[in-house]
């Protein structure tokens, strides 16, 4: 029998989790020491290394001394808060890792709640000690009230404290005195994280999540929770409304290295996938065929914002994508459910139009930003947030815990910007030579908050935000003051027309784009929309005029971000998303049209 243990790796996002997971697999050797690989092996989809976070959890193992350790990594971000709860369910062990001079921060106190309420075990590692202005003593200090704050046990609390720097890769019992390998940090992960337990009988493994193969269709992964899963064997899959389904195990394999390793049987503590399994979802339990028994099922915190999802039907049509039609659309979104556990997708009374229900607009704007490289063209319209109703008949809302890290001299402006959005200051204290703030603010306050802050502070403020619950609605917020600039007819943008409209406002495009009649193509600088013509061109005349003919200046284009953008719509518009360009439009393209449906955006 082989020793396993199997371990999650908690961090706030950029923390060095994923560097850590390449250290650990390079001192396993798993690599042979002619073959080429790069840094942030986990990190393997493109998104996932463009924005240097964690989107979807991993699953690795390493051998060492005799022992296989199971590394589960898992996403920082609080969007992908569905991944990290289910995740922790094939754990025995945490690792915590905090950055020497940040210090614990909000989603990843969220994701260590769940994971000391589960009675894992932690192990702390002190990253990045190699920082300059880093504090590991009283980042050491922070985490301990905060696990004795999240009621940790006494056992839990008497955790062991790692130091290093695994960019260095090395990690020791001492930041002050380096070591020159992480050797260290494994040695403590076996001596400390309990080995799987054995439990004998029937078997019994929840899904806890999925993989998909072009070859086998849907792959279901999760650990073992009891007995043996043998090849080939007649099991039963309890359903979430209990119901109770034959299904039989085509094949095992269980995690090695990189890869995966096709086995016989999987014994109870190790995790594995398992294919041949049809309809099943996540939380199910796979269990004996004769004496059925289900496992508690996987809570995953509901979504607390929609969008919707429409077919792109402005004049660009079907110009830049491959996959246009609501078919396309539709297939693709329910696929999408199939393994992304805190997304929801609802049909509307439109064959064309669907509603999307998400954590976060990040969460959102990852779906629209894998879309959009698939090759889909689509609109989106302004994120909602969801509203509930408790026992007195009063509105709730969803209430985030936001964290802004900025420097001092800014700080008042961004307490400014959070209040005026119904943010409510709980916590203000120095950090090194910056001010944390941390505030209660409304998940509505938080849409455009980013582009606002960023601005105000010179681009230095770092934030991030995890929800916390609902509470009672706050009243309305401000939305976005400034009107916008729409184009009165479709052609080529013109330097001459642009330059002569500069006083009006700032632009989103620039001479020689094309447009169309209706296209957004500028902020106003007062509240109203205005309709403007960019493709006149100046009329030449055979006379020259003596000072008229001086050169047209124009300011540089204002670009926005997917999540921007999202975040900068208002309700009458619609967001085209198409692999090549983001367009914002009015979802009435014709003047007229857009003047008879104002009340109703009016009202909503």
């Amino acid at each position: 029998m082989q020793s396993i243990r199997n371990i999650a790796i908690i961090a706030h996002v950029d923390h060095g989790k994923t560097t850590l997971v390449d250290k650990i697999i390079h001192a396993s050797k798993l690599f042979r020491d002619n073959q080429e690989f790069g840094d942030l092996i986990l990190d393997n989809n493109d998104l996932e290394r463009e924005r240097g976070i964690t989107i979807v959890s991993k699953n690795v193992s390493v051998r060492y001394k005799d022992v296989k350790i199971n590394i589960i990594d898992t996403p920082g971000h609080s969007d992908f808060g569905g991944e990290v709860e289910r995740v922790l369910k094939m754990a025995d062990g945490v690792c915590l890792l905090v950055d020497a001079f940040e210090g614990a921060m909000p989603q990843t106190r969220f994701v260590l709640g769940k994971a000391l309420q589960l009675g894992l075990k932690p192990i702390v590692i002190v990253n990045k000690v190699d920082k300059e202005n880093c504090r590991p003593d009283e980042v050491h200090e922070q985490v301990f009230d905060l696990m004795f704050n999240l009621g940790a046990t006494e056992d839990q609390l008497d955790f062991p404290t790692v130091y290093g720097s695994s960019k260095q890769g090395w990690m020791g019992p001492d930041w002050k005195t380096p070591t020159d390998n992480i050797t260290y940090l494994l040695d403590t992960i076996v001596a400390n994280i309990p080995p799987a337990p054995m439990n004998e009988g029937l078997p019994q493994m929840q899904i806890t999540s999925l993989d998909y193969s072009a070859f086998v269709g849907r792959i279901a992964i999760g650990r073992v929770h009891r007995g043996t899963l043998k090849e080939g064997a007649n099991m039963a899959l309890v359903k979430s409304d209990g119901s109770i389904k034959k299904v039989k195990i085509k094949e095992l394999q269980t995690f090695e290295g990189l890869g995966k390793l096709k086995v016989t049987e999987v014994q109870c503590g190790d995790i594995c996938a398992v294919t041949g399994l049809e309809e099943f979802e996540i939380g199910d339990t796979l269990t004996d065929a004769e004496q059925p028994e289900a496992l508690a099922r996987i809570s995953v915190d509901e979504p607390t914002m929609n969008m919707l999802f429409t077919i792109n039907n402005s004049p660009f049509f079907g110009k830049e994508g491959k996959f246009v039609t609501s078919r396309h659309l539709r297939d693709r979104l329910y696929k999408e459910i199939e393994k992304n556990l805190a997304l929801r997708v609802e049909s509307t009374d439109s064959e064309d139009r669907f509603l999307v229900y998400g954590r976060g607009i990040l969460h959102l704007s990852v779906l629209i930003e894998t879309m959009r490289r698939e090759g889909y063209e689509l609109q989106v319209g302004q994120p909602q947030v969801l509203y509930k109703e408790d026992e007195d008949g009063r509105r709730l809302e969803p209430i985030e815990t936001l964290v802004v890290d900025v420097p001092e001299e800014t700080a008042g402006k961004v307490i400014e910007l959070a209040t005026q959005r119904k943010g409510e200051l709980l916590i203000m204290e120095p950090k090194g030579d910056l001010q944390h703030l941390e505030f209660d603010i409304p998940s509505r306050g938080l849409i455009g908050l980013r582009s606002n802050v960023l601005t105000a502070t010179f681009g230095e403020a770092v934030m991030s935000h995890r929800f916390k619950e609902y509470q009672e609605y706050k009243g309305p917020i401000p939305e976005r003051i400034n009107g916008s600039l729409i184009s009165m007819t479709s052609g080529a943008a013109t330097a001459y027309s642009i330059d002569k409209l500069q006083d009006r406002g700032s632009f989103f495009i620039e001479p020689g784009d094309e447009i169309y009649t209706g296209q957004v193509i500028g902020e106003h600088n007062r509240q109203n929309d205005i309709v403007v013509n960019v493709i006149t061109a100046k009329q030449l005349t055979n006379m020259r005029a003596s000072g008229s003919d001086n050169n047209v200046k124009i300011a540089p284009k204002i670009s926005f971000s997917l999540e921007e953008n999202m975040e900068y719509i208002q309700k009458d518009e619609y967001l085209e998303v198409t692999p090549k360009s983001m367009r914002i439009r009015k979802i009435y393209l014709d003047e007229n049209e857009r003047k008879r449906n104002q009340s109703k955006f009016a009202m909503a």
